[in-house]
C-alpha cells in the first residue's frame, strides 16, 4: 500500500492545493491514485475525489478509532499505485495540548511517511528550525520530504534548500513560487465545492502548471513506496437489516452535497435502492420512498431557489406528515425549518419544525461533537452515545421552545441549550454530522425505520416522480 501523508505547519499552509496538484501530476504520469482526508470534512474530500478520479475517504481516529481507520484505509486504498492522505490543520494539532488525534497521530497509525508543506513566506534559515522542531517533537514520525510553498525566486529557494537539507537531513522535493491568487474558489464555509465550479478545466491547468517541473515525482514515489506493509484486516463491519426492495431517497444537488461515501454505501450494502433527488429541480418527491436522507451543504446560498420551489416543499412537508422516516443533518435541518434568513432576506422553507434559522458569515458551531440519546426518536435507541462533528454557520434564532429534541449535547454546540436532534413525526434533524463507519447505529436505524414504514406505514399516493 504505497502511501504518504501531506501535512502542513498550520491551516492555510497550502497543503490542499499541493495535494490536489500532486494527485493530478501522478495521474498524468500514468499512476493510479487514491485520496484520503484526515478528519471530518466534506469540501476538501470533494476536491480530492475530483483530482484522483475516485471517491475520497475520511480517516478520523476520534470518530472511528485506530483499528477502524486502518481497516478503512486498507479496504479503500490500492496496493499498486499511490495513496495520498491530506492532513488537516498543523501536523501536531489535535484535540488537546498533547495533540491527540492529530495528523501525526494518523501517520503513526498508518505507518505513513510524511511530506511536509512549508509556507516559506519571509523566512530562510528559520524554515530549517521549524522542520527540526517537528523532527524533535515526534521522533517516531517519518518526515521524509519537504515541499516549499510561496518561494520568492531562485535565491530564496537555494538558501531554504541548503539550510533544511544540511541541518535536518531531509530532502526538499519541491519548491513552488508565490501564487498571486488562490486557484480554488472560496466562500464563507471555505472552498466552493467542485460541483458548483463551472471552470474545472482552468483549475486543473493552473494547478498542473504551478507544480509541473517543480516537484520531484520520482522521489515522491520512492517515499510512498518506502512505507512498510500493512496487514490485511478482517472485514468487521456490522451486519445490517435486510433492505432489499426498499427505496431510500437522498437530496443531491448543488445545495446538498455533504455526504460521506460510506454513509451511502452502507445503505446500499444492505440492499437498499438509493434514489438521488434534486430539491432545486424536482417538483415532488418520487413515489414509493421508504425513507429520506437530507445531508448538509449550502442551502443558504440557494435559499431563494429552494424557497421558490413551493411544490417540492409541499411534497416534502406532506411526506413527513404522513410518517415517512426522514433523517436530516445541518443543511437538512435548515430546509425543514419554517424559514431560513440569509443576508437579511427571509426565505420560507418546508415548515416541518416551527423554528426560524438564520445563516451568518461566521461559524456558530465548529468541531467534534458528542451526543447522548435520551428521548424517543425514529432512529437511535436511548442511551447510545453518538460521536460526530459540526460545522455550521447557521443557528436557530426563534422557536426553540416549541420543538422536541432527542439528544443531550456532551460536547459541541448542537441546536440550542445543550440539545440536538429535533424530532417530529418520523423526522430527526440535527446539526451534528455522523459518519457511518464511526456510528454503525446510523445505517441500522435508517434501514429499520424504512422497513417498518414499508410494512406498517402508508406511502402517500400523491407523490409522483415529476421533474422540471
Amino acid at each position: 500500500m504505497p502511501r504518504l501523508l501531506v501535512a502542513g505547519l498550520s491551516g492555510g499552509s497550502g497543503k490542499t492545493i499541493v495535494t490536489l496538484g500532486l494527485l493530478l501530476l501522478l495521474r498524468r504520469a500514468g499512476l493510479d491514485v487514491r485520496a484520503f482526508k484526515k478528519g471530518p470534512d466534506y469540501i476538501d474530500p470533494a476536491w480530492l475525489a475530483w483530482a484522483s478520479a475516485h471517491p475520497a475517504r475520511n480517516l478520523d481516529a476520534f470518530l472511528m478509532g485506530a483499528e477502524a481507520v486502518r481497516a478503512s484505509f486498507v479496504r479503500n486504498g490500492i496496493p499498486d499505485g499511490i495513496n495520498v492522505i491530506e492532513g488537516n490543520r498543523g501536523l501536531f494539532d489535535g484535540l488537546d495540548a498533547e495533540g491527540t488525534y492529530s495528523s501525526v497521530n494518523l501517520a503513526e497509525i498508518l505507518a505513513a511517511p510524511i511530506v511536509l508543506v512549508l509556507d516559506a513566506t519571509k523566512m530562510t534559515r528559520t524554515a530549517a528550525a521549524l522542520v527540526l522542531g517537528c523532527q524533535k517533537l515526534a521522533p517516531r514520525a517519518s518526515i521524509r520530504g519537504i515541499v516549499l510553498n510561496q518561494v520568492n525566486g531562485q535565491r530564496h529557494e537555494h538558501i531554504l534548500r541548503e539550510a533544511i537539507e544540511s541541518i535536518c537531513s531531509i530532502p526538499v522535493i519541491g519548491a513552488l513560487p508565490r501564487l498571486q491568487e488562490n486557484p480554488l474558489p472560496e466562500r464563507h464555509l471555505g472552498l466552493v465545492p467542485p460541483a458548483e465550479h463551472r471552470t474545472m478545466g482552468s483549475v486543473e491547468r493552473n494547478l498542473v502548471e504551478w507544480l509541473k517541473n517543480r516537484v520531484d515525482l520520482d522521489t515522491l514515489q520512492t517515499i510512498a513506496r518506502s512505507a512498510p506493509s500493512l496487514a490485511a484486516l478482517a472485514d468487521e463491519r456490522t451486519s445490517l437489516p435486510d433492505a432489499r426492495g426498499l427505496r431510500i431517497g437522498y437530496l443531491r444537488d448543488s445545495a446538498f452535497t455533504f455526504y460521506y461515501p460510506e454513509n451511502l454505501e452502507e445503505l446500499e450494502r444492505a440492499g437498499a435502492e438509493l434514489v438521488p433527488i434534486s430539491a432545486l429541480d424536482a417538483t415532488a418527491l418520487p413515489s414509493g420512498l421508504r425513507a429520506l436522507y437530507i445531508g448538509g451543504g449550502f442551502p443558504e446560498s440557494h435559499a431563494h431557489a429552494l424557497s421558490a420551489n413551493t411544490s417540492f416543499l409541499e411534497s416534502l412537508r406532506h411526506a413527513c406528515a404522513s410518517g415517512l422516516p426522514v433523517y436530516a443533518e445541518c443543511g437538512g435541518l435548515m430546509l425543514l425549518a419554517s424559514s431560513l434568513t440569509w443576508r437579511g432576506v427571509r426565505h420560507p422553507m418546508a415548515n416541518m419544525f416551527p423554528i426560524d434559522v438564520e445563516a451568518f458569515v461566521t461559524p456558530q458551531g465548529h468541531g467534534y461533537s458528542e451526543l447522548r440519546v435520551d428521548a424517543p426518536n425514529p432512529f437511535f435507541p436511548n442511551g447510545v452515545v453518538l460521536r460526530g462533528h459540526e460545522f455550521h454557520y447557521s443557528r436557530i434564532v426563534n422557536g426553540s421552545g416549541a420543538v422536541t429534541s432527542a439528544c443531550a449535547v456532551l460536547r459541541g454546540t448542537g441546536c440550542f441549550a445543550g440539545r440536538d436532534g429535533l424530532v417530529t413525526q418520523n423526522v430527526f434533524a440535527a446539526y451534528t454530522h455522523l459518519h457511518a463507519a464511526a456510528t454503525p447505529q446510523w445505517a441500522a436505524g435508517i434501514l429499520a425505520a424504512a422497513r417498518d414504514f414499508a410494512l406498517h406505514g402508508k406511502s402517500p399516493d400523491v407523490l409522483q416522480p415529476i421533474y422540471s
